[in-house]
């Protein structure tokens, strides 16, 4: 693969990508419901209520019914799509996912908006950064995390044919488009971006734009960085990961979501258990976040382009 550098011409909220792939398989499969806890408007889910009335369910704030009924619509062969923000889709409604859904296998997807410090100015206690590690945790649940619009609708349309339940997460704010609009998005196979040879930059949602431009950066230096997006942290790439680093021996994990039980510790895993290099996690250093623009919080945090260098630079320096 050549090295591409990637650029945009427009930006739009993952959130909206994840609204118009709903909108494309309910219209083709009838089969395919949609539940929302008061956050219509915010999920993007407006135009299939819209057009598909008697198959909107409205549950109003009251985020674990939703997961029940959700639930117990699989049971008479319903798809559902679950929709709220990340916080109130994970956080506050585990034990109902657990049990309801996860124990017994429930074909429900869970869509979760607003995810990560980008939510931006309503604060920590909306900006959940724990929300993958308990997703992942529970047996048979598949777990996403697209970096843009166009990928967050693909893997919308995508988990409509995938049978069990899914964690989809994104986002809030309006973001660079940079993958192509119609490329299918296949569930547990990593996306490389740019071939590299001095060090592996594994990213997973909004943080795949921002190891992009740190590609560039480090490019600039005599620095050679190979991207992957990771957007299905379960089940994990593993062939991919170990193909990469066993090519540029360092590697280093990008993600908006605390280090603790995120993407870097799957990632470490499969590097313990298979090819110890140099590698370090980017990502929320066991913190809540604070209300601020998206941009800012996720400089404040670290989690900016210049951090990623200085991050791949260390683990190059430790070969």
């Amino acid at each position: 693969m050549e090295r591409r550098e990637y650029n945009f011409t427009e930006k739009k909220d993952t959130r909206s990508g994840f609204g118009d792939g709903l909108y494309e398989v309910g219209s083709k499969n009838k089969d395919i419901v949609a539940l929302c806890a008061d956050l219509t408007g915010s999920l993007k889910m407006g135009k299939f209520k819209e057009d598909f009335p008697e198959r909107f369910v409205q549950v109003g704030i009251a985020e674990a019914n939703m997961m029940g009924i959700a639930a117990g619509l699989t049971i008479g062969g319903k798809i559902p799509f679950t929709g709220t923000f990340a916080n109130f889709s994970t956080g506050r409604v585990y034990d109902q996912i657990r049990q309801s859904i996860a124990y017994s296998g429930k074909n429900v997807k869970i869509c979760a908006s607003h995810a990560g410090l980008t939510l931006g100015e309503d604060g920590a206690t909306h900006q959940i950064l724990e929300d993958i590690g308990m997703m992942k945790m529970l047996p048979g649940m598949t777990v996403i995390n697209p970096c843009d619009y166009n990928q967050t609708k693909n893997a919308t349309i995508a988990i409509a044919e995938h049978i069990g339940p899914v964690y989809l997460r994104f986002g809030r704010p309006k973001w660079p488009i940079f993958t192509e609009d119609n490329e299918p998005f296949i569930i547990g196979k990593a996306k490389k971006f740019v071939e590299g040879n001095d060090v592996t930059i594994f990213a997973t949602g909004h943080m795949v734009w921002q190891a992009l431009e740190a590609e560039k950066i480090l490019y600039q230096k005599g620095v050679s960085a190979e991207i992957i997006n990771i957007h299905t942290i379960k089940p994990i790439d593993k062939e991919a990961i170990l193909r990469s680093i066993s090519k540029t021996g360092c590697a280093i994990s990008c993600e908006e979501h605390n280090i603790l039980g995120g993407l870097g510790e799957s990632i470490s895993r499969i590097l313990i258990e298979n090819n110890p290099i140099p590698f370090k996690v980017l990502g929320v250093n066991d913190s809540f976040g604070e209300s601020g623009k998206p941009i800012d919080l996720l400089s404040k945090y670290g989690l900016d382009p210049k951090n990623i260098c200085k991050f791949a630079l260390d683990v190059i320096k430790r070969k």
